[in-house]
């Protein structure tokens, strides 16, 4: 289990994070959402180590975050985030490979290449492994980003905004590999996606947050609320049950 406990980060005096605790269950899918500007991210980056906190604390299975080496987090946290601009000129293949590092320090063994071929097919760019990600589609070079941290194989994994530049049938994609690596592999998904039907029909919990602050967090099933919504986003909700999912409508 991930544990943030009082989490405060400021901009110019300004608490984009204000005194978060939240918990993120071993072995489900746990999904934050919120209107834009709610601290999200903010919050995603600090519990994974890649933003310094300016008051709380993080710990990953009962581990201080500060007391666990760069290396070993490596291996048991990955993150994507929304902006991954690459300096240099790889291929699809080569950045997936990036995934094995912690592990091999760039010396590849067949095991690790068999990982990686697992990885770019789980996200359909075999046909395309070997073509530079300055020749790809937004959606294709999402795709292999998502590729690189499947590689990884960390038993945390957390994605920013992982839909970006999909479409539909790409987005349902990466949301049934993510769900089948937390049902069929006991991982932990940790996202942060504004589709409120993708976090509804997928996920295991959600923690709500507005302001920097947590509005509400707890089963899926009980906070896709139209009450609860309205006073997320500040609109109105419908909630229809279809296939023993709830799914939202908020276009009337």
């Amino acid at each position: 289990m991930i544990f943030a406990e009082t989490l405060v980060k400021k901009y110019g005096g300004t608490a984009v994070v204000d005194n978060v605790t939240a918990s993120i269950a071993q072995g489900k899918m746990t999904t934050f959402i919120g209107p834009n500007g709610a601290g999200k991210s903010t919050l995603l980056s600090m519990v994974s180590r890649l933003l310094s906190r300016d008051g709380g604390s993080v710990s990953i299975d009962g581990t201080p975050m500060e007391h666990v080496e760069d290396k070993e987090l490596a291996k048991r946290l990955s993150i994507l985030k929304q902006s991954n601009e690459m300096s240099v000129r790889l291929s699809v293949r080569d950045l997936v490979s990036f995934g094995r590092f912690p592990y091999t320090r760039g010396r590849l063994t067949d095991e690790d290449e068999q990982i990686i071929d697992d990885a770019v097919a789980y996200v359909e760019l075999q046909e395309i492994e070997n073509k530079f990600l300055d020749e790809l589609s937004g959606g294709q070079r999402q795709r292999a980003f998502i590729a690189m941290i499947l590689a990884q194989d960390t038993d945390y994994i957390l994605l920013d905004e992982p839909l970006n530049n999909l479409d539909m049938r790409h987005s349902v994609q990466i949301m049934k590999v993510l769900r089948s690596l937390v049902d069929d592999l006991g991982k932990t998904v940790v996202l942060v996606i504004h589709d409120i039907n993708f976090a509804s029909c997928y996920s295991d919990y959600i923690v709500a947050m507005k302001y920097g602050k947590v509005e509400m967090e707890g089963r899926t099933w009980d906070v896709i609320h139209p009450e609860h919504l309205k006073k997320i986003y500040d609109m109105d909700f419908q909630v229809q049950e279809v296939n023993n999912q709830k799914i939202c409508v908020y276009f009337s």
